[in-house]
């Protein structure tokens, strides 16, 4: 847990604290291992030794399932959306993805979106697979996901965090103290994120768990996509704090959090803490994403 003295927060009376998940590991950090972690335990004890996922050209999933294979032993499968980048040069995500070991194999969109459809998922998984949901979350994730918010009691009223598939929120909010709240920015739109919520936590934890809600408003055009005001308060960030922000998740949570703190929303003496999930990637041309997208 890392105080950071932001004048956007002080001004209100709120303290703002850092959860540096982003540190757990340089390959596998944040909720990529805290989902990752128990379905690898599955797969251990079912005898699986070849791990199958699903994600985009971009998938910061797909790059850590590909890293927890090589430090780990298991063989691994990324099923990448996009049939017409099989015949492209890989980006510098996937040239990653293959160098610790991942077979890919793109498909083309139509199939992608039936995955999950037992008779396309027979045609994508050998018998010997370990299936890994698209983002990593499924019900054995929300529980991984659990220790976050066990971890964050206590310490804060308000824990902010970055959705994508809702496997971290979910867990994190199960996790959490009755008197503390989660709120959750989705990075990708279209409405759907709390149902999904709330399916995962039925097959988790039989029910609803925690106090929790999304903030639909900082997702900037969707999944990668990076609006001027977005980039412009990550630099700010950086020239502010000395931290550059991971820009798909980190930034548009922190960004969501602060315009809260600018608008009132949160009461004199709260205490906010965000959680880091990741740190951006060492690329550089991941910084060129324009406004309109990849």
């Amino acid at each position: 847990m890392q105080e950071l003295r932001d004048e956007r927060f002080a001004r209100r009376g709120v303290t703002l604290l850092l959860k540096r998940d982003d540190l757990i590991h340089p390959d596998l950090p944040g909720n990529k291992w805290r989902k990752l972690e128990p379905n690898l335990r599955a797969a251990a004890e079912a005898g699986r030794r070849t791990l199958l996922t699903f994600g985009g050209a971009y998938s910061n999933h797909l790059r850590a399932t590909a890293a927890a294979g090589r430090l780990l032993g298991y063989a691994t499968v990324g099923v990448v959306r996009g049939e017409e980048l099989a015949d492209r040069p890989l980006n510098w995500s996937l040239t990653a993805c293959a160098a610790d070991g991942m077979r890919l194999r793109f498909v083309d969109r139509a199939t992608y979106r039936r995955k999950t459809e037992p008779d396309v998922l027979a045609g994508l998984a050998d018998d010997d697979c370990f299936v890994i949901p698209e983002g990593g979350s499924n019900a054995a994730a929300a529980r991984g996901c659990a220790g976050l918010g066990r971890e964050l009691r206590g310490t804060a009223d308000v824990v902010g965090i970055a959705c994508g598939t809702g496997g971290t929120l979910a867990g994190l909010a199960a996790g959490l103290s009755g008197t503390q709240r989660a709120i959750g920015f989705p990075v990708l739109k279209g409405g759907f994120l709390g149902e999904e919520i709330r399916r995962l936590q039925r097959e988790a934890f039989g029910g609803p768990r925690g106090d929790w809600t999304l903030d639909e408003r900082f997702h900037c055009g969707g999944y990668a996509r990076l609006s001027p005001e977005l980039l412009a308060f990550a630099d700010d960030f950086a020239v502010r704090h000395g931290m550059r922000l991971e820009r798909l998740y980190v930034a548009k949570m922190l960004y969501g959090l602060t315009a809260l703190a600018e608008e009132g929303a949160f009461r004199q003496g709260t205490t906010v803490a965000a959680v880091i999930t990741g740190s951006e990637p060492p690329d550089p041309r991941v910084r060129k994403i324009s406004p309109s997208g990849v």
